[in-house]
């Protein structure tokens, strides 16, 4: 049995964009395919979690990047999606290292990334309906910042009003 890997992200801030944690400065986002070239450095050595080469090789997902429209080849964070019949699943999610912890530089990432994921469920024609399995520790949360629906278990979904919202907050002045 394939054991299921559990989001457990921290969502600091629904920001419009993502903001720099000291002066609080706002930075347009673009969410992106992300290449196999730009993940040479993305690796357990250089403070990721997870090895997203190997998960890019996975036929049945699409890996995004975050950077920031000013600096596109800065990735801020990651996230990796299976499109569903009528959802798409969040199956890894991560903070750039420089996003982590009370030294981090931006603020904003995480909720950006599931905004994303939202936004593709909705281009998709499927209510902005996004799924994912969380840590125990943390449904809560994301019941509370993402108006996520706890399922049972662990699992968990975004529904059509709070998938709005979140699109409407990171993606209103997008096309």
């Amino acid at each position: 049995m394939k054991k299921e890997k559990y989001i457990d992200i921290w969502i600091d801030k629904l920001t419009n964009s993502i903001e720099n944690s000291i002066s609080g400065e706002i930075f347009p986002t673009i969410v992106t395919l992300v290449s196999m070239t730009e993940l040479k450095f993305v690796t357990k050595l250089n403070g990721w979690n997870f090895n997203w080469r190997a998960e890019l090789k996975k036929k049945d997902r699409q890996l995004y990047k975050l950077t920031t429209t000013h600096n596109p080849t800065i990735i801020q964070g990651l996230i990796s999606l299976k499109i569903e019949d009528d959802h798409v699943f969040v199956n890894i999610i991560e903070n750039a290292p420089f996003n982590i912890g009370k030294s981090k530089l931006y603020k904003g990432v995480p909720a950006n990334l599931i905004a994303y994921a939202c936004k593709l469920s909705w281009d998709l024609g499927n209510q902005g309906a996004v799924a994912f399995v969380s840590k125990t520790k943390l449904i809560k949360h994301y019941e509370v910042s993402l108006g996520a629906l706890h399922l049972g278990n662990q699992r968990m979904v975004i529904l059509p009003m709070d998938a709005l919202n979140l699109i409407k907050r990171y993606f209103l002045n997008q096309k």
